[in-house]
């Protein structure tokens, strides 16, 4: 199973995607890439692999009712959980569409964001080309990765439990995800897709997330090693949480954990 594939989730795993990642992991880092992009009011927001929709709903609340988005996903899952959603800004509109064929029109966005995408289309090159080709001249592109040095605090841990209790090959398919291009790779691939005023940074946040032992848990059947997890009897499931929470003590904030995550961050301009 490549990258590209993994994303591929029921319509069961969707919805619980955007009630435990997309609201805890992805959710706070959603206004700080749409202020990377100086999203304005009134402008055309086009969202790639926009999952159940938090960065476009992020976005929505920049543009108002005068601007426009659109949000892009390959999943049928993940696009249909975002078309149930209310909108209460700007309305959004939903497509099921490969990042490497957007079928959108030349010219046709002021931005183009992609939040923690990039690592899983099977062609960055040409995503990349198509999304400045999209882009008004003088456009801005505003795209996250997960910072590819580490695993991460969080996603270790519960890789670190995987491999204890399940097998390497699921916690390999688990942190998929950080298998992101480094900072030199994005500099590339967009100078490569004839993007100007590069700049890639790190951007830090605190993130906290509930209940420990459980919230792995929940979390896991929200991606693709959810059947994985399902399989396992309630011992293993058991001891997986009560690994990830043991590992992460030192980061206790009340119920919960709160810990450090960072990303990449590239900003470029379209011409």
């Amino acid at each position: 199973m490549n990258t590209h594939e993994q994303w591929q989730l029921s319509m069961k795993a969707a919805e619980l995607y955007e009630r435990y990642p997309a609201r805890y992991i992805l959710g706070p880092w959603a206004p700080l890439l749409v202020d990377a992009a100086q999203v304005a009011v009134g402008e055309r927001v086009l969202d790639v692999a926009c999952g159940t929709g938090v960065l476009a709903r992020a976005a929505a609340k920049r543009v108002g009712v005068t601007g426009r988005v659109v949000g892009v996903d390959l999943n049928p899952g993940m696009i249909a959980v975002a078309r149930s959603l209310p909108a209460r800004n700007a309305p959004i509109e939903w497509l099921e569409r490969s990042a490497l064929d957007l079928r959108l029109a030349n010219a046709s966005f002021d931005v183009v964001l992609c939040q923690q995408g990039l690592q899983f289309f099977p062609d960055k090159a040409v995503a990349l080309k198509e999304m400045r080709r999209v882009l008004d001249h003088g456009g801005r592109l505003a795209l996250s990765v997960w910072n590819s040095n580490s695993l991460g605090v969080y996603t270790g841990a519960v890789s670190a439990a995987l491999v204890q209790f399940v097998s390497d090959e699921v916690a390999v398919r688990f942190t998929a995800s950080r298998k992101a291009p480094t900072a030199g790779e994005l500099q590339r691939l967009a100078t490569e897709a004839d993007f100007s005023a590069l700049e890639v940074s790190v951007s830090r946040i605190n993130v906290h997330l509930p209940r420990i032992d459980k919230f792995v848990l929940d979390h896991l059947s929200a991606t693709p090693v959810a059947a994985d997890i399902d399989a396992a009897d309630a011992e293993v499931r058991k001891k997986i949480g009560a690994s990830v929470m043991e590992q992460l003590q030192r980061y206790v904030d009340g119920d919960g954990i709160t810990y450090p995550e960072e990303t990449y961050v590239l900003t470029a301009r379209a011409g």
